[in-house]
């Protein structure tokens, strides 16, 4: 019976191509009309270019068709066109991609923050996924889930070398639905169980706001999810209510989202009617101003935005178009430099395609976009934009801002880069597991602003980790190890070996100081990830902000509103920066 039934299957496919070339032509129609519909056929009108089209579609149609046939071992159509859809889109740039209909519900999260689910962040450590942070205020939190427990079973199912995407949708689900969580937590002997009932769960974007010193109003922006803009407008009005005479807007680390949440907040601090962004692409049809519809809060309170090299897309058009106005003093590193926009269609089968339609252009009529993704190398590399080719634009004063560049803030400050020692400690996970034991100890901490560990607690700390057979392993080491695998070949190493070893034996004995040298830094990072324990994305925020180098500069800056207003109003000549001072992608 089996036998039989390959039989027909194999029949049924030599006899369908008649049928899958008529299925391949009205997917080509489909496509046209789609196309035509939402951007605008006008693009394809050239009689060479749909001939092309329709050639490589029927190629590609018959070629597909013929693997399925007559490939050695049975394909999987499904898996092969997913593999082949996602090669072509790649070649063109990141951010062109095709959706599944059993990946929306993560694609709702990117743009939406929504899902139904427990309300938790995961991390990997090892076999297991762990729960790195509740969100304050939803299931997970409420029902007495915490940092670092780890998932064993949910709903009887062993969680063991489950992948992100399994936890994914074990975890997540209909609001109101329920799911059996089985964690092991840190001092506890046996595992505890949880029946948790699902919840909408809804992301800040606005995780933290405060007044700092001289009544300057901090708030932290970590994404442009919808109601960003709203999110900020309520945050801004707070910290006025409050006394707040000048603001900060921290955009570090915000990778971007919906430009209309950019727009929006754009439009807190500028007169209506303002132009702040504008699309122009190949397809004339999806050309569009945006400009400032609302009443603004306060287009006078002095502002700077902070950004850093992962500062892209929307907290460019903020950070942009508040230079290009003169509205604020951007400062920080060179921002990510991406100036691209994405449109997302519906396509078959409950299906999204979230293709790259235009390039945005801020006031000044500059382009943020660094990577000249139309050409690659012959090895498939992309470079930036040639430094020739980068053009001078003027803000609103007259200032000299620059295209292809992502934005250079007014007042650069060095990225913070951790040591050796640092980056060991968070790739291994023990700055984590320690703030999961400290908690077991102490029921609760100070405020996170002013909460410090004591110096005992730091030795405390360091002696720990050496029970975690703590090792890593300094650049100076790797390289001399290095050069000893290729001089080993050389016979005159042999003469020399015995006082290298000695080098390399000094080299690595020196690193018994590292934790006394690198105090500060590890300090500060385990202090946030403790208060995180305690007063979750706010406390981490919060215990995070007072030793920030970058916030000070700000805050020295806004004390001095003279000062502020001058670097706004100041033109001075600007030479040509080089694309190898941006940042790495």
């Amino acid at each position: 019976m089996k036998m039989k039934n390959k039989i027909l299957k194999s029949e049924s496919t030599t006899k369908s191509f008649p049928v899958f070339r008529k299925v391949i032509m009205r997917v080509g129609i489909i496509i046209g009309i789609t196309v035509g519909g939402f951007v605008g056929f006008a693009a394809y009108q050239d009689d060479d270019h749909l001939f092309e089209i329709s050639k490589n579609m029927e190629v590609f149609g018959n070629l597909f068709q013929q693997l399925n046939k007559l490939y050695v071992d049975e394909p999987k159509p499904g898996e092969l066109m997913k593999i082949g859809i996602e090669a072509m889109l790649a070649s063109l740039d990141p951010y062109t991609n095709y959706i599944p209909a059993e990946e929306l519900e993560d694609f709702k999260y990117q743009t939406s923050g929504e899902y139904g689910g427990i309300g938790a962040q995961v991390k990997q450590i090892g076999d297991y996924i762990v729960i790195a942070e509740t969100y304050e205020g939803f299931v997970a939190q409420k029902s007495g889930l915490k940092a670092g427990d780890i998932f064993l079973e949910i709903d009887g199912k062993n969680c063991k070398n489950k992948s992100y995407a399994e936890m994914g949708k074990l975890l997540k689900g209909l609001p109101n639905t329920s799911v059996k969580i089985k964690v092991q937590r840190e001092g506890e002997l046996k595992p505890l169980d949880f029946i948790i009932l699902r919840d909408e769960v809804k992301v800040k974007n606005v995780p933290y706001f405060t007044i700092l010193d001289n009544h300057i109003g901090y708030i932290k922006l970590t994404g442009f999810m919808e109601n960003t803009a709203a999110e900020v407008r309520a945050a801004l009005i707070s910290l006025k209510e409050k006394g707040a005479t000048s603001i900060i807007i921290d955009e570090r680390d915000n990778p971007g989202g919906l430009l209309r949440e950019a727009v929006g907040i754009v439009n807190l601090f500028v007169n209506k009617g303002q132009l702040i962004v504008s699309m122009r692409g190949r397809v004339k049809d999806w050309e569009k101003e945006y400009k400032s519809e609302e009443t603004p809060v306060d287009t006078e309170i002095p502002l700077v935005i902070i950004v850093n090299s992962l500062s892209a897309s929307a907290s460019e058009i903020v950070a942009g178009a508040l230079q290009d106005l003169d509205r604020a003093v951007v400062i920080g590193q060179r921002s990510f430099g991406k100036g691209l926009v994405q449109q997302t269609l519906p396509i078959a089968y409950g299906a999204l395609f979230k293709v790259t339609v235009a390039k945005y252009y801020i006031p000044s009529g500059r382009c943020v976009q660094s990577i000249d993704y139309s050409h690659r190398n012959a090895d498939g590399t992309l470079d930036r934009f040639a430094d020739s080719l980068i053009m001078p634009f003027k803000t609103k004063n007259g200032r000299t801002v620059w295209d292809g560049l992502g934005v250079i803030p007014d007042i650069q400050t060095a990225e913070k880069k951790f040591s050796v020692i640092t980056d060991s400690l968070i790739a291994k996970s023990l700055l984590f597991y320690y703030a999961t034991k400290y908690t077991q100890l102490h029921p609760s901490i100070e405020k996170p602003e002013t909460f410090r560990i004591a110096d005992r607690e730091y030795e405390e700390f360091v002696s720990w980790v050496k029970t975690k057979d703590f090792s890593y392993q300094l650049k100076e080491e790797k390289d001399l190890v290095n050069y000893k695998k290729h001089a080993l070949n050389n016979k005159s190493f042999s003469n020399t070996e015995s006082e290298f070893d000695l080098l390399l034996k000094k080299l690595q004995s020196g690193k018994t100081d590292d934790f006394a040298e690198f105090k500060t830094e590890i300090s500060e990072l385990l202090e946030a990830e403790i208060a995180s324990r305690y007063y979750y994305q706010a406390g981490r925020a919060a215990a995070t902000i007072k030793d920030d180098s970058t916030i000070q500069s700000a805050t020295t800056l806004l004390k001095e509103p003279k000062k502020w207003k001058s670097i706004l109003t100041t033109i001075v000549a600007s030479s040509r920066p080089l694309q190898k001072e941006a940042p790495e992608h």
